[in-house]
């Protein structure tokens, strides 16, 4: 009787350490893109998360063996990691236009179009909380972006393309765990996006200074960690009590470009974000409700 409440204890701090990784790698993440954005076009940004982001991979094939890469799917890892490479390229392109804050809280639009997505793809249900989210991500959309109080900014437009690319990775991501090792997704995603960034990049090549380099790094490294982090604490915690976690990227994110970059913070952002939050959130509840139901 009390054996039970310590492990859940456990697991539920072993999900929130998890979690707390992940929104500190994606918190690195933006801030080395937009270090990099200053000297460097987008294509080599990824060109470079993806050489460091392949050879930290390869190493840990070597050490588990070739057979985790081994796969039957190459068709399905190329759609993958195409529309993969368009959310990377908006969301990073979009870092070093936008507030950080507001590439923050349009990216956080991935459930809604998942969710579709996954009506018109997997053929899943389309119950009243999804629905509810997907009103309540594109409201706010429209609030932040303020469309007919002045011309739409197109770096907006890119960011929300690029959450739909990221949608389109994750609806095909879900087959391939099926069949595949995550050490394999994530070597095919850094082999088949390096030459999708590096042909591009190498028209408007800049060689980097050895300031670049950290940067360089930590831009390679927090891909893999975030990736690796969100996968831990989903497998050790419930989704409902961590995912609510990884919203706190879009107030960490805002507090860093107000010191560090002096970007301002406006009502109509958080008011934004508080409407696509709460949508998710609904919907995540009513998820979870679902899944206790069926295993009753």
């Amino acid at each position: 009787m009390t054996q039970k409440p310590a492990a859940d204890t456990a697991s539920l701090i072993q999900g929130f350490l998890w979690m707390g990784g992940a929104v500190l790698s994606f918190l690195f993440m933006a801030i080395a893109a937009r270090e990099l954005s200053d000297t460097m076009n987008t294509f080599e940004i990824l060109t470079f998360r993806s050489i460091v982001g392949l050879v930290i991979t390869v190493a840990f094939i070597m050490r588990a063996g070739w057979h985790e890469i081994r796969t039957e799917r190459l068709r399905l890892h190329l759609l993958r990691n195409f529309f993969h490479f368009g959310g990377q390229f908006g969301w990073v392109l979009g870092i070093s236009l936008l507030p950080l804050a507001t590439v923050f809280t349009l990216e956080f639009t991935i459930p809604v179009w998942a969710a579709l997505l996954a009506v018109i793809v997997l053929r899943e249900r389309l119950h009243h909380a999804r629905i509810i989210a997907i009103i309540c991500g594109f409201g706010g959309v429209l609030i932040i972006m303020k469309p007919g109080a002045e011309v739409v900014d197109l770096a907006s437009l890119i960011v929300v393309g690029a959450a739909f690319g990221y949608a389109v990775a994750y609806i095909a991501t879900k087959p391939l765990v099926i069949t595949d090792t995550p050490l394999a997704i994530l070597f095919y995603m850094n082999l088949m996006q390096l030459p999708f960034g590096l042909v591009p990049a190498f028209f408007t090549w800049v060689p980097p200074t050895l300031g670049d380099a950290p940067w360089i790094v930590l831009v390679g490294v927090t891909a893999l960690t975030a990736h690796y982090c969100v996968t831990r604490a989903f497998q050790v915690a419930d989704t409902l009590t961590v995912i609510p976690l990884d919203y706190l990227r879009m107030p960490l994110v805002a507090v860093i470009g107000f010191f560090f970059y002096q970007e301002s913070l406006e009502l109509a952002l958080i008011a934004g974000a508080i409407v696509i939050f709460a949508g998710n959130y609904y919907n995540i509840r009513y998820e979870a409700k679902l899944i206790k139901s069926a295993a009753k």
